[in-house]
């Protein structure tokens, strides 16, 4: 148990199947401001009939799918408040966050943190020597969050994207 606020208490433990319900609606919640998914859709339109919240969801499947995965969940009052997924890469022993969402009503009680923590105590005892997050330039939250948390900027990564359902766009 941990304490947040004026003594309301929190768990953090491993996501079950029947958590899938509140992580995808936290997700889909959460991530349309960002998440690259949702730019290309605002710039492109929907991509084979399927909006960013479609692609967003697949990718969170395929990480909680993923045999070197894990997602946490934290929960408060009974009710999933926010979740974190890692992947262990046990061959360049980097460990990756690809996902952190906190309901819009838990914001600012810490959990983002105390997940992020946690993540970290996962990745040391699986012999991880690196762990790495990344976040797109429109995400506050993350670029103040993560320094914060002790992660340091290395790079910056530039997106592109093509429309290939016209012949000549690109030309």
């Amino acid at each position: 148990m941990n304490a947040i606020g004026d003594g309301d208490t929190f768990v953090i433990r491993e996501s079950v199947s029947t958590d899938l319900e509140a992580i995808e609606r936290i997700t889909l919640n959460v991530f349309g401001p960002s998440t690259f998914e949702k730019n290309i859709e605002d710039i492109y339109g929907t991509i084979a009939g399927r909006d960013w919240k479609w692609r967003k969801r697949r990718h969170l499947e395929l990480d909680l799918s993923d045999e070197d995965g894990q997602c946490l969940v934290a929960v408060l009052e009974g009710d999933v408040k926010g979740y974190v997924t890692i992947r262990l890469d046990q061959e360049s022993c980097i460990g990756v966050i690809p996902n952190l969402a906190v309901k819009e009503s838990a914001a600012g009680l810490g959990l983002g943190g105390k997940l992020i923590e946690a993540a970290l105590d996962v990745m040391k005892k699986a012999g991880m020597e690196l762990a790495r997050i990344e976040t797109l330039e429109q995400n506050q939250i993350g670029q103040h969050l993560y320094p914060k948390m002790g992660f340091k900027e290395f790079a910056r990564q530039i997106y592109y994207a093509m429309d290939l359902r016209s012949n000549d766009e690109h030309l």
